[in-house]
C-alpha cells in the first residue's frame, strides 16, 4: 500500500466519517483503481469501513465488494437493508455470483438466479459442477468462439460485434461443441476474408482440462504465451478459458492461504473481525501447538535430575532448539516451494536429501564450534562447550533429515505440509535437541 493509502487509513480511522471527502479524491487519483480501494476497506475499523464504503456511488459499492475478500465482505452484507440486497441481486452474471457466492446463504444465491437470464444460469451451475480447487470452477464463459468451418470474414465480423479483456485467440468447435482447434487474432489481420480458419490453426496452444487443479491451470496460462487458454470437460467439449487476470488471482490466493495456513489460519480472515470468531478459529492450531509442547516438557523431565545438577544445562537449552527450528524451517519451506511447483518428485528426491544433509553437516560444524567455544569460556567448563557443540551438530543435521522427509511424508498422505509441517518440524527438533544435548549431559557431566 502506497504512503498516500496509509495516510488516508489514518485519516479515515481518526477522523471517522469526516474523512470519507478524502476517499473520493484518493479514488479519483487512482483512476478508480477498485482492488486498492477494497485494500483500503480491509484496512479499517468496522465502523469506518462502512461509512467509507457507504460513501462510494453504487457503481463503485458494487465493483469494491467483489474485490474484498469473504470475511470483511461479510461485515458490509450483513448492515444491507432488504432492499438493499434486491438492487445487488439484481443485474449479476455467473461470474460476479461464483466471487459472492461465500457470503451469500443459499436462499439469497437462489434470489440470485431466478432474477439471471437462462445464460447465466446455465454458466452458473455448469461453474458448480466443479468445486473451488479446480480450473472448472473459474471457467470464464466470455470466449471468442466460432464453428469450424468459419472463414475469416466470419472473425471479423465477430470481433467487431464484441472483443473482451485478454481474448487473443478464436476457439474453434465443431458441431457437437468439442474443441477443434485455436487461431491466434495476430494471424487475421493480413488474411484473406475468404481463407477457412482451419487453415490457421495454431497447434501449440496448451488446453485445460476442467477437472484438473486450478493451480496448475492457472500456472500454465502464465507460462502461456497468449493471454488466456481454451478449457474443455472430460468429454473435450469446450466449455470456457482461463484469462491471465483470473490465473494471476488464483495463484496470489494460492500463495496467501499458504501463507495464513502455516499458522492455522483463513486467508479470508477479516483483520477487525468479531473477537469470539477470532478466537474460535485460532483455538484449535494453540491446542495442537500445546500438545506438541507437553510432548517435548515431557522428554525433559526425563533429565529432571541432572538439570538439578548443572544448572548451566537450563540454561543453554534453548540455543539448541533455536538453531535446530531456524535450520529445519529453511530445509522445510524449500521443499514446501518445491512441492507446489512440482519440482520435487521420486526421481531427485534422495539427491535433494543428500544435499540438505551435506548442508546441515557444514552449517552443523561451523556453528557447533561457535556455539561450543563461547559456552566453554561463558561457564569455564570445556565440557559443556564440547557437550553443546554436540547436541547442536546433532540437532541441525536431524533437522535438515526431518525438512525433507516431513512435508515428502505428509503431501503422500495428502495433507498440506505448509499447514501441519511446521509443528511437526518443531516438535521433532525439540525433542532431539533436548534428548541429545540432555543425554550428553548426563553422560559427561555428572
Amino acid at each position: 500500500m502506497s504512503t498516500e493509502w496509509k495516510e488516508l487509513v489514518g485519516n479515515l480511522v481518526e477522523d471517522g466519517d469526516n474523512a470519507t471527502s478524502d476517499l473520493e479524491t484518493v479514488i479519483a487519483l487512482k483512476q478508480q483503481d477498485t482492488e486498492e480501494v477494497a485494500l483500503l476497506l480491509e484496512s479499517l475499523p468496522i465502523e469506518q469501513r462502512l461509512a467509507t464504503w457507504r460513501s462510494l456511488d453504487s457503481e463503485e459499492r458494487f465493483a469494491v465488494l467483489l474485490q474484498m475478500r469473504a470475511d470483511p465482505r461479510e461485515r458490509i452484507l450483513d448492515d444491507f437493508s432488504k432492499e438493499e440486497l434486491d438492487d445487488l441481486l439484481t443485474g449479476l452474471d455467473a461470474s460476479e455470483l461464483l466471487e459472492l457466492a461465500d457470503s451469500l446463504s443459499p436462499r439469497l444465491i437462489e434470489r440470485a438466479l431466478n432474477r439471471m437470464d437462462e445464460q447465466q444460469q446455465q454458466w452458473y451451475l455448469s461453474a458448480q459442477q466443479y468445486n473451488e480447487a479446480q480450473g472448472g470452477h473459474w471457467a470464464r464463459h466470455d470466449t471468442l468462439a466460432l464453428p469450424q468451418n468459419a472463414r475469416v470474414r466470419d472473425a471479423l465480423r465477430l470481433l467487431r460485434r464484441r472483443h473482451p479483456e485478454h481474448r487473443d485467440t478464436i476457439f474453434l468447435t465443431d458441431r457437437v461443441g468439442k474443441l477443434a482447434g485455436c487461431v491466434l487474432l495476430s494471424e487475421l489481420w493480413a488474411q484473406p476474408e475468404h481463407i477457412s480458419l482451419a487453415e490457421l490453426v495454431e497447434d501449440s496452444v496448451p488446453v485445460l482440462q476442467a477437472q484438473d487443479a486450478a493451480l496448475e491451470s492457472a500456472l500454465k496460462v502464465q507460462t502461456a504465451k497468449i493471454a488466456s487458454l481454451p478449457m474443455v470437460d472430460a468429454q473435450d467439449k469446450l466449455i470456457g478459458c482461463l484469462d491471465i487476470t483470473t490465473a494471476c488471482e488464483l495463484v496470489n490466493e494460492f500463495h496467501e492461504a499458504k501463507l495464513m495456513a502455516s499458522a492455522g489460519m483463513d486467508e479470508n480472515e477479516d483483520l477487525f473481525g468479531p473477537v469470539r470468531k477470532s478466537a474460535q478459529g485460532r483455538a484449535v492450531w494453540l491446542g495442537i501447538n500445546l500438545l506438541t509442547a507437553f510432548a517435548a516438557s515431557w522428554f525433559i523431565g526425563l533429565f529432571e535430575a541432572t538439570l538439578q545438577q548443572v544448572v548451566a544445562l537450563a540454561v543453554l537449552m534453548p540455543v539448541v532448539a533455536s538453531m535446530g527450528g531456524i535450520s529445519g524451517s529453511q530445509t522445510l519451506t524449500l521443499m514446501i516451494r518445491g512441492l507446489a511447483l512440482r519440482q520435487v518428485s521420486s526421481a531427485n528426491r534422495n539427491v535433494l536429501l543428500k544435499k540438505e544433509l551435506s548442508v546441515g553437516l557444514l552449517n552443523g560444524v561451523i556453528w557447533a564450534t561457535v556455539v561450543g567455544i563461547v559456552a566453554s569460556l561463558w561457564f569455564s567448563d570445556n565440557a559443556i562447550g564440547l557437550v553443546i557443540g554436540v547436541a547442536i551438530l546433532l540437532n541441525i543435521v536431524a533437522a535438515a533429515l526431518s525438512g525433507v522427509i516431513i512435508p515428502v511424508v505428509l503431501d503422500k498422505l495428502r495433507i498440506d505440509p505448509a499447514l501441519s509441517g511446521s509443528v511437526i518440524l518443531t516438535t521433532v527438533t525439540d525433542i532431539v535437541g533436548f534428548v541429545a544435548f540432555l543425554g550428553l549431559g548426563t553422560l559427561f557431566l555428572v
